[in-house]
């Protein structure tokens, strides 16, 4: 007897799907944009000193590899939580902030989910159009609603004034925000948002608040990466407004870019409360989410991050590490701009420059993003989402004229 023949095939995810792709292409000049990994001008994953370190201490110490506690290392916890809010922030001295070690930001996030379904069951989620496209299925995974509210503003050159491509649609945000029901959850990517690379910037952070509190809505800020935008703490604005103005709020943040440690699903995932009793709760029962699911995270992740962020040379290794990574990305974002600029005069590329982080929203149709990928082995996400990351000094020229062809 069958049980499972009636499942539905899976289509795969269509950004891993594009990588396998990319893998089985037999053309040596192909060039991966699409997945949001970081690799050096060389075209490698690089394996940070500081990470290097840290694990040779662990090896050297030869401890006993036994179950973390449900909420994760202490010691990790601690150092993410200084990390986020700053070492003296208010937050930490009242105790009002719970912090989890999860299996990645992406564990984090569904955490949180699975938290908010069961202890706010009316509530909705709002994300970003666009926004990542594994946050929806996470969400409606668990079982929340999922909307979208306005975020990206691909221009209008009918406009009076006319509008180019790639800004921020804030003002459309805040009316679809102001018009939520209490207790409504909204997304929002705290720095380097992916896809688009368009940031809310401080002044804008800071008109959000208002609404937050006044709609009474309760953000889930994603900060996956940190200090690919401004740098480390100058990305963590977000979270540090939404918790000296008093905000109840959550926050996944990933190391996975940060320390180049993809596979060891090094996250965390802190909540914001009003006071160090409702903290408290929320820890114990997102421990008790956790122990429905995972039980308890990874060690050698905990112990990665917590030597890298406690040791001081080990963090300075990390943050001059961090800005080389960041510097690197601006330098391909330059190349890139100044190519496609000569190879096509009139048209406006200065989204190219203004959008930070790893990703830019290139404005490149799906039959576009097909003959890059067909015709010059130029892989991006159909969506037009290009992954700068993937860019050296080898192919950017190349990958600029590729663009400008499929553009012509």
């Amino acid at each position: 007897m069958s049980f499972f023949s009636h499942l539905e095939p899976y289509a795969g995810d269509p950004i891993l799907g594009l990588n396998d792709a990319f893998q089985k292409d037999p053309r040596t000049d192909k060039v991966n944009l699409s997945i949001g990994i970081y690799f050096d001008d060389a075209g490698r994953i690089p394996v940070l000193d500081c990470v290097r370190q840290a694990e040779a201490q662990m090896l050297a110490e030869s401890a006993p590899k036994s179950y973390l506690p449900i909420e994760g290392a202490a010691a990790m916890r601690s150092a993410v939580q200084q990390l986020l809010f700053g070492a003296d922030h208010e937050v930490m001295k009242s105790g009002r902030v719970a912090t989890l070690q999860t299996v990645g930001s992406s564990g984090g996030l569904r955490v949180g989910a699975d938290f908010l379904r069961r202890w706010l069951p009316g509530s909705a989620i709002w994300v970003s159009d666009p926004t990542w496209d594994n946050h929806r299925a996470m969400f409606e995974g668990a079982g929340l609603t999922v909307n979208t509210y306005p975020y990206y503003d691909a221009g209008d050159a009918k406009a009076d004034p006319p509008r180019s491509a790639g800004g921020l649609a804030f003002d459309a945000m805040l009316a679809t925000l102001r018009t939520l029901p209490p207790k409504s959850l909204v997304l929002l990517h705290a720095c380097c948002h992916n896809p688009t690379g368009v940031d809310l910037a401080p002044a804008q952070w800071q008109a959000l608040v208002p609404v937050l509190r006044e709609r009474e809505l309760l953000a889930y800020l994603d900060l996956a990466y940190q200090g690919y935008g401004d740098g480390i703490a100058e990305d963590a604005f977000a979270v540090r407004l939404l918790a000296a103005e008093g905000l109840s709020f959550f926050v996944a943040n990933s190391f996975s870019k940060s320390m180049s440690v993809y596979g060891e699903r090094a996250g965390a995932l802190s909540v914001v409360c009003v006071d160090a009793a409702e903290a408290r709760l929320a820890l114990g029962q997102l421990q008790a989410t956790v122990r429905r699911n995972y039980s308890s995270p990874s060690i050698h992740a905990a112990g990665i991050v917590a030597r890298v962020l406690g040791d001081p040379a080990l963090r300075a290794g990390w943050e001059a590490d961090v800005a080389a990574m960041r510097e690197r990305i601006l330098a391909m974002r330059r190349s890139l701009h100044a190519v496609l600029s000569a190879r096509c005069p009139g048209r406006d590329f200065g989204y190219v420059l203004s959008q930070r982080g790893m990703f830019s929203y290139t404005g490149l149709s799906a039959a576009q993003v097909d003959r890059l990928r067909e015709d010059f082995g130029v892989y991006l996400v159909r969506s037009g989402r290009m992954c700068l990351a993937g860019l050296s000094t080898r192919n950017v020229e190349r990958t600029a004229v590729a663009m400008a062809a499929v553009l012509a």
